[in-house]
């Protein structure tokens, strides 16, 4: 499928997205990704990549390939455009391609700044740079004509599913918060871009955006302006984050948990949380991504596709 001239240049333009994708219980997780702005519009193919110290997330992909992008904020990006953009499809991941930013070339300094130099830093982010690409064939572009996702959404490609997704089994160890609630409330509500994902009926990860309104020992209070979460309960992703040009500087806070919708009222309980602060120091950057892709790497389990040669 295609999409309209509008609809590229937001998926050309955003500095940060988010890639949503499912967990083995079928819930979501929401990360962050910088944008690269790499889209074939005659094929119907949007390509992210990913770090390759990032094994837990493409295995899961690998193993659940509908996932979802989520062009959700203009800040430091290249267009002014209005719309919230949700782009689902099916991925493909790409062996490892060492050196990725020479194949990308001024496209990755665009996005990403420029490269570092020198020998120590050629040795050091050597598997930062080794990356996976993960090609998401388009099946459905969902647009909505605000950042709030206020209105119905226009829909091209495959038609929504007739049916919201019904509510999930309860987990095992319970549907209440297993960690602070209103601790993790009052840390995300500091960060300008709140996104709540959950899966939809077709399988494909939905994603809109929220407010966090309090939180206690029950969880969080979410208010969606959309009014597009499903009733009932379901496992859910909650990440909230902030960024500054060329994703220099960044602050995330990442959940999995339960959530419950009933009658207007949002209520998510974290069950688990991951996340970090980079200040927006190059030096300071570039020695976190080139130490926590070493860790990711020597953390991988053996037999998990991938190298970081």
């Amino acid at each position: 499928m295609s999409w309209t001239d509008a609809i590229d240049e937001v998926l050309g333009g955003d500095q940060a997205i988010a890639l949503a994708y499912a967990t083995p219980a079928d819930g979501v997780v929401l990360a962050p990704v910088t944008n690269f702005g790499v889209r074939d519009r005659a094929a119907g193919t949007v390509t992210v990549n990913s770090s390759i110290g990032m094994w837990r997330k493409l295995e899961r992909i690998r193993r659940k390939p509908h996932v979802s992008l989520v062009f959700h904020t203009r800040r430091h990006g290249f267009s002014d455009r209005p719309e919230f953009v949700l782009v689902q499809g099916r991925a493909a991941l790409s062996e490892p391609i060492p050196d990725y930013p020479a194949v990308l070339g001024s496209t990755w300094d665009r996005f990403d700044g420029p490269r570092a130099t020198g020998a120590f830093w050629k040795w050091w982010l050597r598997a930062y740079y080794t990356r996976v690409e993960i090609a998401v064939a388009v099946e459905r572009v969902l647009t909505w004509p605000d950042l709030a996702c206020t209105g119905e959404p226009a829909v091209r490609g495959t038609p929504l599913p007739a049916t919201e997704p019904a509510a999930q089994e309860p987990p095992a160890r319970g549907t209440g918060p297993r960690l602070d609630a209103a601790s993790a409330a009052t840390r995300a509500s500091e960060l300008p871009d709140v996104l709540l994902g959950w899966i939809g009926a077709d399988r494909f990860p939905v994603v809109v955006p929220v407010e966090i309104t309090g939180g206690d020992e029950s969880g969080m209070r979410l208010a969606a302006p959309g009014g597009a979460v499903p009733a009932g309960g379901r496992r859910a992703g909650l990440t909230a984050h902030a960024f500054t040009r060329h994703v220099l500087g960044q602050a995330q806070r990442i959940h999995t948990g339960w959530l419950e919708a009933d009658r207007g009222t949002i209520r998510y309980a974290p069950h688990t949380r991951a996340g970090h602060r980079l200040p927006p120091v190059p030096f300071l950057y570039r020695l976190a991504v080139g130490w926590g892709t070493r860790r990711g790497i020597r953390t991988r389990p053996n037999g998990l596709r991938g190298s970081s040669s």
